[in-house]
């Protein structure tokens, strides 16, 4: 860039990753002339991948699932659907070693019978709980059914005690409710807005028979959401820059805004700013929002990723998830990395991991290592050539009861000035849907506010 006087841009999107993107792509497609700024050397924000000697490795294990529509959106715009394949049918493996019997394998499925008789054979069988358990299972699962995710009454209960009101035994929640919500809230229940839990349960187990159906990508992250999302981005004329980093935000003389960055101003019609709350809170003008202070307010939990590389293959299945132990889910991750030869690379995705994001890499191999060969006999004596770990500490907004209130639309008080990102009011935890859909919110905003608009097939997702 160069410093010099305003130049003209319909609209600028401040923030690279899956919420501006989208943004700047609606945009675009409505005809705008858009400029994407991002501060980093690449697209993707928290969906990354990085170089570490051969191997190409992902910040973090992503999956999605069916019913993911606004991101199946996202990846058909950049042509990287049949990078991220769905299942067939949901079929989840899972492990539990805290049996006095000796470790037993189980697995939670579906099979093609309507909702919600597609997961009963699935519970019926699933050797983790009890009869007892699996009948206390169904009645909570059609009480939930019965609630609107959308009742602010509901952001105020945290969804642990409504567990515990409908029945659910501590090790239920263990084995079921925080098997699939900490992987998808990144809470444990007690830490979690029943809205929220109630949002993401309604929408994947009990919305369509193929809605929990997982996917992930079997190319480098960075492949999709950096690499296709630019070539994207080209082919309708975004003009993207990165290591472009935003220092402010201003109205400028006869209307529209001023857009500071490395020494030159940009001006525009209209801005979305798609970055976090903190980030967003520092440039945000003065009464754009009627509280700005609450984006303090919203909290953030982390993710911990530990990467094991051993000289052997040591697990047979593309992923599984594990009881009575620390591990959490477990993903095969040799092709991707671009892995040769006999050995195996093994992705540990830990969320919530609020008491292990700060240790050192020596103890979280003396504390992981051991675990992996209690739930991997294969992993007994095999040689491990590569232990590291990532660390997201702010990875998504915390789930936490009341979060609901703080999360704000994209739109705000100033005409044109639009927000997006997962954190922002969509209705869904903080996920790769929520970030998509809340780049839905924004682009829509920022027409409505320019007085044009923009059909779309999935318009529903904004």
């Amino acid at each position: 860039m160069t410093n010099g006087t305003p130049r003209s841009s319909r609209a600028v999107v401040i923030g690279g990753g899956l919420a501006g993107i989208t943004a700047a792509l609606r945009l675009a497609d409505a005809g705008l002339a858009v400029t994407l700024l991002e501060g980093r050397p690449r697209l993707g924000g928290l969906v990354f991948s990085f170089r570490r000697g051969e191997l190409t490795i992902d910040n973090g294990q992503h999956v999605y699932l069916r019913c993911c529509t606004a991101y199946q959106w996202f990846l058909d715009r950049v042509g990287g659907a049949r990078l991220a394949p769905l299942q067939n049918r949901l079929d989840v493996p899972v492990l539990d070693v805290g049996r006095p019997s000796g470790p037993r394998l189980g697995r939670l499925r579906r099979n093609a019978l309507p909702v919600p008789f597609h997961l009963a054979a699935g519970l019926a069988g699933y050797p983790h709980l009890s009869l007892a358990e699996r009948a206390g299972v169904g009645r909570a699962a059609l009480a939930l059914g019965r609630l609107d995710p959308d009742d602010p009454a509901l952001d105020t209960v945290d969804f642990g005690s409504w567990l515990a009101r409908h029945g659910q035994s501590p090790r239920t929640v263990e084995a079921l409710w925080d098997l699939v919500g900490v992987a998808t809230l990144n809470a444990t229940a007690p830490d979690s807005s029943l809205a929220l839990a109630a949002k993401v349960f309604k929408t994947g187990l009990l919305s369509d028979p193929g809605a929990a159906d997982i996917a992930w990508a079997g190319v480098p992250l960075g492949e999709i959401h950096d690499g296709l999302a630019r070539e994207a981005l080209d082919a309708v004329g975004v003009r993207t820059e990165l290591r472009a980093k935003a220092t402010a935000i201003t109205r400028a003389e006869g209307g529209g805004w001023t857009v500071d960055v490395d020494g030159e101003r940009l001006g525009a019609d209209t801005v979305v700013l798609a970055v976090p709350q903190r980030e967003a809170h520092g440039l945000l003008p003065g009464g754009a929002l009627d509280e700005p202070d609450r984006l303090l307010e919203i909290g953030t939990s982390p993710i911990l990723n530990v990467h094991v590389v051993y000289d052997r293959k040591v697990l047979r299945r593309p992923f599984f998830t594990a009881l009575g132990s620390p591990v959490q889910w477990v993903f095969d991750r040799t092709d991707a990395s671009g892995l040769t030869g006999p050995g195996q690379y093994l992705a540990l995705s830990q969320s919530a991991a609020h008491e292990e994001i700060d240790l050192p890499v020596a103890e979280l191999r003396r504390r992981y290592l051991p675990e992996l060969e209690r739930l991997l006999p294969a992993a007994r004596g095999a040689g491990v050539q590569d232990f590291f770990v990532t660390r997201e500490r702010t990875a998504t907004f915390a789930p936490a009861p009341g979060v609901g209130r703080l999360r704000p639309g994209a739109a705000t008080r100033a005409p044109g000035l639009c927000l997006a990102g997962a954190w922002t009011a969509t209705g869904w935890p903080a996920t790769m849907e929520g970030a998509v859909r809340s780049g839905f919110s924004a682009a829509s905003a920022a027409l409505r506010a320019l007085g044009r608009s923009h059909e779309h097939p999935l318009q529903e997702a904004a």
